[in-house]
This record gives structure tokens, C-alpha cells and sequence, in this order.
């Protein structure tokens, strides 16, 4: 925000950006009368709670005679209603339902910005402020200090600043990635710069591993804040491959640029088919029910979740807290949640990793509460992307693999053998050799004194001197068996969100006691508050929702990533589906990519 309202100034210093401190639904409806207000302008969003809030502005508008001209979108390459609309008004699950949505549509190409802006005219106020409520405060676990800036209209020196982080009370930043038109501008141009990587890049083949500097474009944040059009980058590619000297060599759709710009759509297009619903399990059409350990608590009138969970198992309960703050004692896993919570960003297939192990790949907790700790500490997060993304590698939807896990340990052997990124976020294992950075555990006593750090216990720490990591707070290929047959039990099961029998909780008839997850008893309403409904015994699968953008062409899908052979290990006498096989070959080796540049 500061940095737009430099450059506002640059183009006429009696201007910038004029911050009001008041929420738009109360504040609008004052300054319609005292600024004398006739035409109003803004960008639409489609996030749920965003669409609340334009229709009220706009009825507001309406009533004071105000003429909205243009209410455009623009955080997408598409307007997702209108792909809701040519979608039948269905959500979008996959990239080619998408592009068929998408049909004769174009990608508008973004406007010039202005070459002079007008004086503002008057700014003076005549009316009482309206204070927002404070509670919830769901950034107060990221404030040290009191939120101030709320405490008059025009800000604490009345020139309608832009709040700073100390009003806000907000800590101090982590993160070394900063904001901004202006550096996403000259990361952009860096970019295109690049015409090897900008017409070759294919994100299965970047590492994610690599994080000084990140093997990918880390141009998430800007187009989540808005300091960088993604139809400015679509264009801008577009333009690079257009005139690439080798366009044979160029990847495609969906592993290119292009392609993670669609995936993008294809969420926001979703999401704007169910509105809240998109973000939840609960009366989701598109979403697979799977009776996860700590699931969701659901106001029982609006049938939302309400952001607390019900602690069905204290053991989940102790490996969620321990996959939060990157105490799992599997060190890629920690490295990568302890990145997350200090810079706000980890690379995509770190995400898919993280995602896998807290789901269908070792805990079995509902992907409800890693998208939680995501929202937390992202800095890129949007409600759309994060939650179809945990949707996806939960295989919940638009994802049906689940046999293909994610394994902590040979996966990061593939990109970093040496374990440098381990090293670098987990500095407590910074001496021990490639051979056991990856399984400390593994390693012998003497050896771990040697270098400084004993495997033991269940939390980081230290112990007469020596730094102590903890062990594996599970077995791994235990538990992800444990998981595996978890999912494909639901699958058989074949409830989704929106089944009354998950709204009234009779879906444990169709479980056994011992199944993993809450499943014990054959009725108890999952909606707080709600009674018992006789459920209908049923053990088909909906075929026609299965199919709901499922892709199978594994090309398609394009979220790859590896692991170790035997992790996908079927019955005896069982036979492998097309497409679940194990990720191992879809990662490039580091030799591998040498020998393709």
C-alpha cells in the first residue's frame, strides 16, 4: 500500500493513496452525502464473503443515487461467474473443464496505468466514525501491541495514511520476501529476462529444495496483495514464447506458467460456483466425506464451520500440534513447516508434501486443519487456491490417487541429497552426513553425540550441553497403510459433503468401530446442536460425482512429486490402477535437469 501510494505521488504530489478507517459497508453510505458522491468504481472479488459484502456496497450505492460503473474483475484471467455461467453453473474441478468453460473467452490485456491523475478535492469530514468490531480478532495471534489503527478516520496524524505495522500491532516481519508494485514489477521483468526459463519451466521439474534463491517465480504474494496483475504476467509470457527462437522446446499446459495461472482460475472459479461451502467438507457437493481425526465443529443454522474442531483423539490431537510447529521428528517435513511459519511461503510441492503427511499419507487429520495453519502464515494465501489445494492433496477432490503418498524421506533425496535445505532450517542435524540427515534416527548414539545432537524424546530441546531433536513421532510406512485403506474405505463408502446422512452424523452405520478415524457408534450429529436422523445404509459409490473433473491423464493432474518405491505397495494379488503407481519418476535429479539444460 505504500508503495502505490508513492506512485500515485509521483504522478501528482498533491495526491496518493487515501486511506479511510472505517469499514466500506458504513463508511460509503456517509461519504456518498458529504463528498456529494455520483458514480462509484471497484474490483470484484468472488471470494464468498467478498461477494456479501460488493452486493451490500452496491445496494447502498443504489439507494443513495449513486451510478457504479465499473465493478470489474480482476484478480483472475477469466471472470469466474462468467465460467460458472458457461459451466452450467457447476464448479470448475479440473484444467480442461476450465478451458472448456473458458471457450471463446479471451484473457483481457491489462490497461496502461495513467500518465497524470487530477488534485483531489475536498477531503474534509463532517460525520462520526464507526469503529469495525474487534472480536474475533483473527490476526491477534500475529499482534504484540494493541490494534490501533482504527482509532480515528484519518489515521493518527489525519492525512488519511496508510496504517503502519506499529498501529496495527502487528510483530515485526519474519519474512525475508517483501511487497509491492514496484519489486514485483522488477521480479517480472527479471523473469522475462530469462527466456530459457520463462518458455521452459515445468513446475514437476523445479526443486523444492532449492531456497537461496527458490526455484520458482515466488510471484504468488503480489498476485494475492495485487501488486501484480496476472493478466499482466499472462501477456507477458504469452509474448516470450510468441517469439522464442525454439518454441518446440517450450512446455505446455499445464506444467507452464500458463498452466499454474489456470490452475489458479479453476479454484476461484469453483469457489464462486459453492461459496462458503468450497472451503469445507460440510454440505460441499464436490467434496469426498472422510471421517478424519479432529474434524470441524458446523454451526448447526448456517451449516458453516465455525473455526473450532472437536479433539476426537489426543494423539492426533499431539501430531497436529507437532506438524504446526515442525516437531515431527522427520526433518524434511520440520524443515518445511518451520520455513512456512518463519518466511510465509514454501514451494508448491513442499506444500503437496506437508499436505499428504497430514492427511492421507501418515496422520489422517482433516485437511481442514492444515488449511487453517496455511491461512495463518501464508503469504500468499487465497481461500480459493488453499483450500482446493488441500482438497486435492487430501484427495478429497479433484484428486483421486490416493495410493500415490508423498514420502519424507526419499522424496528430498531427490533434488538434495546432501540435505542442505534440512541444514539450513533445521540447525540442530547442520553436521550430520547425507547418509542419516534424512533418518537421524538411524544413526548411532556415539555419532549423534559427535555431532552434537541426540534423537530422543518428543520435543527440541537440549540436554547437558548437547542440542536433542526428536524421534519420529510415528512409523511411517505404518501409518500411511493405515491411511491408505482409510481413504479407499470412504471411497467404497461414497458419502459426500452434502449427504444428509453426513449433516446428521448416521454416516457411522456405514463404518466399522475400529475404522480409523471418529467412527465409533452408529449415530451422533456432527452439526452441534442438531438431533439424530434415521440414516439409509448404502455402500455404492455416486459414479456421476466421482467423475467430477477427476483427470486421468496423469499430464493433467501435473501435482507430481516422488517417493520411495515400496510406498505404494498393494495386497498380494492386487493390481495397480492406471495412474497409482508411485510419484518417484516425476521428479527430475539434479543430474537429470544438468544434462536437459
Amino acid at each position: 500500500m505504500s508503495d502505490l501510494s508513492a506512485s500515485i505521488s509521483k504522478l501528482n504530489k498533491r495526491s496518493k493513496l487515501f486511506v479511510i478507517r472505517e469499514a466500506p459497508q458504513t463508511v460509503l453510505p456517509k461519504l456518498f452525502k458529504a463528498w456529494r458522491i455520483t458514480h462509484l468504481a471497484f474490483e470484484r472479488d468472488t471470494d464468498a464473503y467478498a461477494k456479501e459484502r460488493d452486493a451490500k456496497v452496491i445496494n447502498l450505492a443504489r439507494e443513495a443515487g449513486v451510478e457504479v460503473v465499473a465493478a470489474r474483475h480482476g484478480r483472475t484471467l477469466y471472470d469466474p461467474d462468467e465460467i460458472v455461467k458457461a459451466h452450467g453453473g457447476k464448479p470448475t474441478m479440473s484444467i480442461s473443464q476450465l478451458q472448456h468453460a473458458a471457450g471463446k473467452l479471451a484473457v483481457p490485456k491489462p490497461l496502461d496505468p495513467p500518465k497524470s491523475l487530477p488534485d483531489p478535492g475536498d477531503l474534509s469530514l463532517n460525520f462520526e466514525q464507526t469503529q469495525p468490531a474487534q472480536h474475533p480478532d483473527i490476526n491477534s495471534i500475529q499482534r504484540d501491541d494493541e490494534e490501533k489503527s482504527y482509532h480515528s478516520l484519518s489515521g493518527s496524524d489525519n492525512t488519511f495514511s496508510v496504517p503502519t505495522m506499529s498501529e496495527m500491532g502487528l510483530k515485526p516481519a519474519s519474512t525475508p520476501h517483501r511487497g509491492g508494485e514496484t519489486n514485483a514489477l522488477a521480479a517480472l521483468d527479471a523473469l522475462i529476462a530469462n527466456e530459457h526459463y520463462t518458455t521452459t519451466f515445468s513446475k514437476p521439474a523445479t526443486a523444492p529444495t532449492a531456497f537461496s534463491p527458490q526455484s520458482t517465480t515466488l510471484l504468488s504474494p503480489h498476485h494475492h496483495f495485487g501488486s501484480l496483475s496476472v493478466r499482466l504476467l499472462y501477456w507477458r509470457v504469452q509474448e516470450v514464447i510468441t517469439k522464442a527462437e525454439n518454441r518446440s522446446k517450450a512446455s505446455t499446459i499445464p506444467t507452464n506458467l500458463i498452466g499454474q495461472l489456470l490452475f489458479r482460475d479453476m479454484y476461484f472459479a469453483a469457489q464462486a460456483a459453492l461459496g462458503y461451502s468450497f472451503a469445507q467438507t460440510h454440505n460441499n457437493p464436490t467434496t469426498h466425506f472422510i471421517p478424519w481425526h479432529l474434524p470441524s465443529k458446523v454451526d448447526p443454522e448456517t451449516n458453516l464451520i465455525t473455526g473450532s474442531y472437536t479433539i476426537d483423539s489426543h494423539q492426533a490431537e499431539t501430531w497436529f500440534q507437532r506438524w504446526k510447529f515442525g516437531r515431527t521428528g522427520f526433518p524434511w517435513i520440520d524443515a518445511l513447516m518451520r520455513q512456512l511459519r518463519l518466511e510465509g511461503w514454501i514451494h508448491h510441492l513442499g506444500r503437496h508434501a506437508v499436505a499428504c503427511f497430514l492427511t492421507r499419507g501418515g496422520c489422517y487429520i482433516d485437511w481442514e486443519r492444515g488449511a487453517e495453519v496455511f491461512e495463518e502464515w501464508l503469504i500468499d494465501h487465497e481461500t480459493s487456491c488453499n483450500s482446493g489445494n488441500w482438497q486435492w492433496l487430501a484427495c478429497a477432490a479433484f484428486y483421486a490417487q490416493f495410493y500415490r503418498c508423498y514420502s519424507p524421506i526419499a522424496f528430498p533425496k531427490k533434488s538434495d541429497p546432501e540435505g542442505a535445505f534440512v541444514k539450513h532450517f533445521v540447525p540442530e542435524l547442520e553436521k550430520y552426513p547425507k547418509k542419516y540427515i534424512y533418518e537421524p534416527w538411524k544413526a548411532p548414539v556415539a555419532d549423534q553425540k559427535k555431532w552434537g545432537c541426540l534423537i530422543k524424546g518428543e520435543e527440541p530441546g537440549e540436554e547437558g550441553g548437547v542440542k536433542v531433536y526428536p524421534k519420529p513421532m510415528f512409523d511411517f510406512d505404518k501409518r500411511r497403510g493405515i491411511c491408505i485403506e482409510g481413504v479407499k474405505t470412504a471411497y467404497r463408502v461414497g458419502l459426500y459433503g452434502d449427504d444428509p446422512r453426513v449433516k446428521d452424523g448416521t454416516w457411522r452405520q456405514l463404518f466399522d468401530d475400529n475404522a480409523e478415524g471418529p467412527t465409533e457408534g452408529s449415530q451422533g450429529p456432527t452439526v452441534e446442536g442438531q438431533t439424530n436422523a434415521d440414516g439409509e445404509n448404502g455402500d455404492g459409490v455416486d459414479t456421476e460425482k466421482m467423475d467430477m473433473g477427476v483427470d486421468q491423464d496423469e499430464r493433467e493432474a501435473a501435482h507430481q512429486g516422488g517417493e520411495d518405491r515400496g510406498g505404494d505397495k498393494m495386497p498380494r494379488g492386487g493390481k495397480r490402477k492406471r495412474g497409482q503407481g508411485t510419484l518417484d519418476g516425476h521428479l527430475v535429479s539434479p543430474r537429470k535437469r544438468r544434462e536437459k539444460a
